[in-house]
């Protein structure tokens, strides 16, 4: 490791623990219950890394937020709640385990402040007069909201429900363990192909051969996950429970993967056939 990524990873710890100081004064003086609270801590923390992204001209020090601010509320959640179920435990654990191989590969990939992910230009060059509200909106706020919506289903397997493991618990862990080996497998693939890639060429081969964006299936595949354990725990809230995974699912079909599948159609040659080919998201043999 270089000495200015080493510099750049510390800086980043920081700003979390400067986030994390400040969501934490938020969640004692912020009105309502543990639920608001934990919204209004959410934001303030938000704020914290936007100032940061813009001190450094550099709003991948947002990145890693999506993947570490679950964990913490569920802490707060179950702090809250004071005695959790077997329910909330193992939606816990296997957030955990979403978090810690998401936030490792991306401290891993990350080569310091001189990267930053090729999207947020875009973002905020679509208006360049309101180029910081874009950045604020756009980058940091638009994903909290979207996270947040994500882990109401873990606040309700925390919250709400008691006794023993039904039949949708099962289904919920094996869908989120599936989505994070999914993961998992698609950027061990991606990175050993990175290495070795030449100008113009593009991964078509294990999981890539199924589908275009493997690792996004994965992602989409967590958060419906999450969404059972919540539904088997309070199954009369199912409309607020959808939300997040409905968001997350609209978020990747709709923006990520055109975005990604433009641009390489304009940067490699053949992926215009290969999009013929391989579906979209979901993974099945090409044809």
């Amino acid at each position: 490791m270089t000495q200015e990524r080493a510099r750049a990873l510390r800086l980043v710890v920081i700003a979390y623990l400067v986030a994390s100081a400040v969501g934490a004064v938020f969640l004692v003086i912020a009105p309502g219950g543990p639920l608001l609270k934990a919204f209004i801590a959410d934001v303030a923390a938000t704020v914290v890394i936007f100032i940061y992204s813009r001190i450094y001209s550099n709003s991948s020090f947002y990145d890693p937020y999506w993947s570490v601010i679950p964990p913490l509320l569920a802490i707060y959640w179950m702090l809250a709640a004071g005695a959790v179920d077997v329910r909330g435990w193992l939606a816990f654990i296997l957030v955990c385990f979403w978090a810690i191989r998401l936030t490792g590969n991306w401290t891993t990939y990350w080569t310091g402040l001189d990267h930053e992910d090729w999207r947020y230009p875009m973002v905020r060059g679509t208006y360049p007069k309101f180029a910081l509200i874009s950045d604020f909106a756009g980058i940091h706020m638009f994903p909290t909201i979207q996270v947040f919506l994500g882990c109401l289903p873990l606040y309700a397997a925390i919250t709400y429900g008691s006794g023993g493991l039904i039949w949708l618990d099962y289904i919920a862990a094996a869908a989120m363990f599936s989505a994070v080996m999914i993961e998992l497998i698609a950027d061990i693939q991606l990175h050993r192909f990175l290495k070795e890639r030449k100008q113009g060429e593009f991964i078509h081969s294990g999981l890539w051969a199924w589908s275009r964006h493997p690792n996004y299936f994965g992602e989409v595949l967590f958060w419906w996950g999450l969404m059972l354990f919540g539904l088997a725990a309070y199954p009369s809230g199912w409309w607020w429970l959808i939300s997040g995974a409905l968001a997350m699912t609209l978020m990747f079909v709709f923006a990520s993967i055109p975005m990604m599948d433009k641009r390489n159609c304009e940067r490699r040659p053949g992926y215009a056939e290969f999009m013929r080919e391989v579906p979209m998201l979901v993974p099945r043999p090409p044809k």
